[in-house]
């Protein structure tokens, strides 16, 4: 008789390193979205906002209203799709989709600095040294990018410039407040995070049936 394999068991996974042409390509793919994302942004600061008039505030600090007041005035936005998209200047002082901004600004910067930093030395070693699958693959490039490109943003100017809204007739509404607008890296972290999950999911599914499969007879003598 066959018996199930014991998920304990199992022998662990040996992970072949990606051929080097496969990090290279990882890595220039890092770079093209990185630098699609960075002049994405310069042509907002350019055409969707304006120096302001009269005294610039500090940089991402609430003044004595609690309201944190940009450090550029946003021009006209221009529509893409009538009361669906546009292209709308903003500065977000926390991370992906707004999250942290009213947090100290030594708090947001050591905290998203470090976790760019790790994130990404992490994602590319995992990539070099073989592990997860194509979606893994796929998600490395997105989300470093991403990471990259925010993190540039908030040490030359203190804080990420976005610029794509969203609607659909209205604002979108999300946990109560309208839809953050949001730049090219966050959509590709967006992409990424999904990717990973999909990449985990198969993985899973993977090592489920592998469990499940019945052991083989001995060879009969």
């Amino acid at each position: 008789m066959t018996k199930k394999k014991d998920a304990k068991d199992a022998p662990k996974p040996v992970f072949t390193p990606r051929a080097r042409r496969l990090v290279v390509w990882c890595v220039l793919g890092t770079l093209a979205l990185t630098a699609v994302d960075l002049w994405s942004k310069a042509w907002a600061l350019d055409a969707l906002s304006a120096e302001r008039v009269g005294e610039t505030p500090d940089v991402c600090q609430p003044d004595e209203r609690g309201y944190v007041r940009p450090q550029r005035a946003a021009t006209t936005p221009v529509s893409l799709v009538d009361d669906h998209l546009e292209l709308h200047y903003a500065e977000n002082c926390g991370a992906a989709f707004g999250m942290l901004r009213s947090a100290p600004a030594a708090l947001r910067h050591g905290i998203f600095g470090t976790a760019a930093v790790l994130a990404s030395i992490a994602l590319f070693w995992m990539f070099a040294t073989g592990r997860g699958g194509t979606a893994f693959a796929w998600a490395v490039p997105f989300i470093v990018s991403g990471a990259i490109g925010n993190l540039v943003d908030r040490v030359r100017l203190g804080y990420v410039v976005d610029f794509i809204r969203l609607y659909w007739s209205e604002p979108i509404r999300f946990l109560g407040t309208q839809w953050p607008t949001f730049n090219i890296a966050d959509a590709t972290i967006t992409v990424g995070v999904v990717l990973l999950l999909i990449d985990g999911w198969r993985e899973g599914k993977a090592e489920k049936e592998a469990a499940k499969a019945p052991e083989p007879e001995p060879a009969a003598f």
